[in-house]
């Protein structure tokens, strides 16, 4: 074999090796004083991504730190309490799980494994039972990278539907007003920065998803209650950070297109066929993924709306 030929098959084999060995880098950035989040990737869960497309928040105070969500994976949570300590030297007191979806809270192993208290709503509690194996079944494509992971329920359900947890100066509001991505989905509201976490109740950057398990109807209504408080940030579920404009245009006024199409397609007692085939979605069609899952999403409308 030639010596140019040799290099160039060598530099071919580095690059291969290179990107079976790529794996998600966890880091969070700052949001406001204490408030930091890290962006995970818009794309679909793969190998690489680690199963982490979705947002991880951190709070930090002189009297501790809380992260809200645990990530999708027990090798996952590992990075993320690195990503936490490479932030802060204080110990984190408590993981929050904002909804019963797979990197909202299969992480909580690794956590309660390190004695730290992980916390949900109780609305959550079911659907992350019936759903567990499922999530490890999707989660098949991380290999290797999901080894350790056991479905672990959080230690703590908070079961009413406005609570607030005080962590040494900081205040930190839970509030439930039905779900929607998920039926646990949790808002963490921190009134003194002005800050939310919306955890799957808010998508920007990329589509919606709508599961079996989810309800566009309780999701509109989590959704008024972020339009009550006004935040001034808002850490998605997806997507970057944002605010409430931005939030109202990609999440729920496409809630309200996809509820207000449907409804007129019942009322005339349309076929679901024709129906989600009418389905004007060009005002979404920016959205990451638009063109695989608007017509899922106006499927799954159609669905719940005929059981309505």
């Amino acid at each position: 074999m030639k010596p140019w030929i040799s290099a160039l098959l060598l530099a071919a084999l580095a690059s291969l090796g290179a990107e079976v060995a790529r794996a998600v880098e966890v880091s969070f950035v700052p949001v406001v004083d204490g408030v930091f989040a890290y962006i995970g990737d818009t794309d679909g869960r793969n190998y690489d991504n680690e199963g982490l497309n979705a947002n991880i928040g951190l709070i930090v105070t002189p009297a501790g730190a809380m992260l809200i969500d645990s990530g999708a994976s027990y090798q996952v949570a590992e990075k993320i309490h690195a990503a936490v300590k490479k932030i802060t030297s204080v110990p984190i007191r408590w993981v929050f799980n904002t909804g019963g979806q797979d990197h909202r809270w299969l992480g909580n192993g690794y956590f309660k494994a390190k004695g730290i208290e992980t916390m949900a709503h109780a609305r959550a509690e079911a659907d992350m039972k019936s759903r567990a194996g499922n999530h490890l079944e999707g989660l098949k494509v991380l290999k290797e990278r999901l080894s350790g992971t056991e479905p672990t329920l959080p230690l703590r359900f908070i079961q009413e539907d406005n609570a607030q947890l005080i962590l040494g100066d900081t205040v930190i509001e839970f509030k439930y007003r039905g779900g929607g991505h998920t039926p646990g989905d949790t808002l963490v509201w921190l009134p003194q920065k002005q800050v939310l976490f919306a955890g799957d109740v808010v998508y920007v950057d990329r589509i919606l998803g709508l599961l079996p398990v989810s309800s566009s109807k309780t999701w509109l209504k989590s959704f008024a209650l972020i339009e009550q408080i006004k935040p001034q940030i808002i850490v998605p579920g997806h997507g970057s950070l944002t605010q409430l404009a931005t939030a109202q245009a990609q999440t729920r006024d496409l809630l309200l297109a996809l509820r207000g199409h449907m409804k007129k397609a019942l009322d005339v007692d349309l076929d679901i066929s024709a129906a989600v085939n009418s389905f004007d979605g060009k005002p979404f069609a920016h959205l990451k993924h638009a063109e695989v899952w608007l017509p899922q999403l106006a499927n799954a409308t159609y669905l719940e709306m005929e059981r309505e």
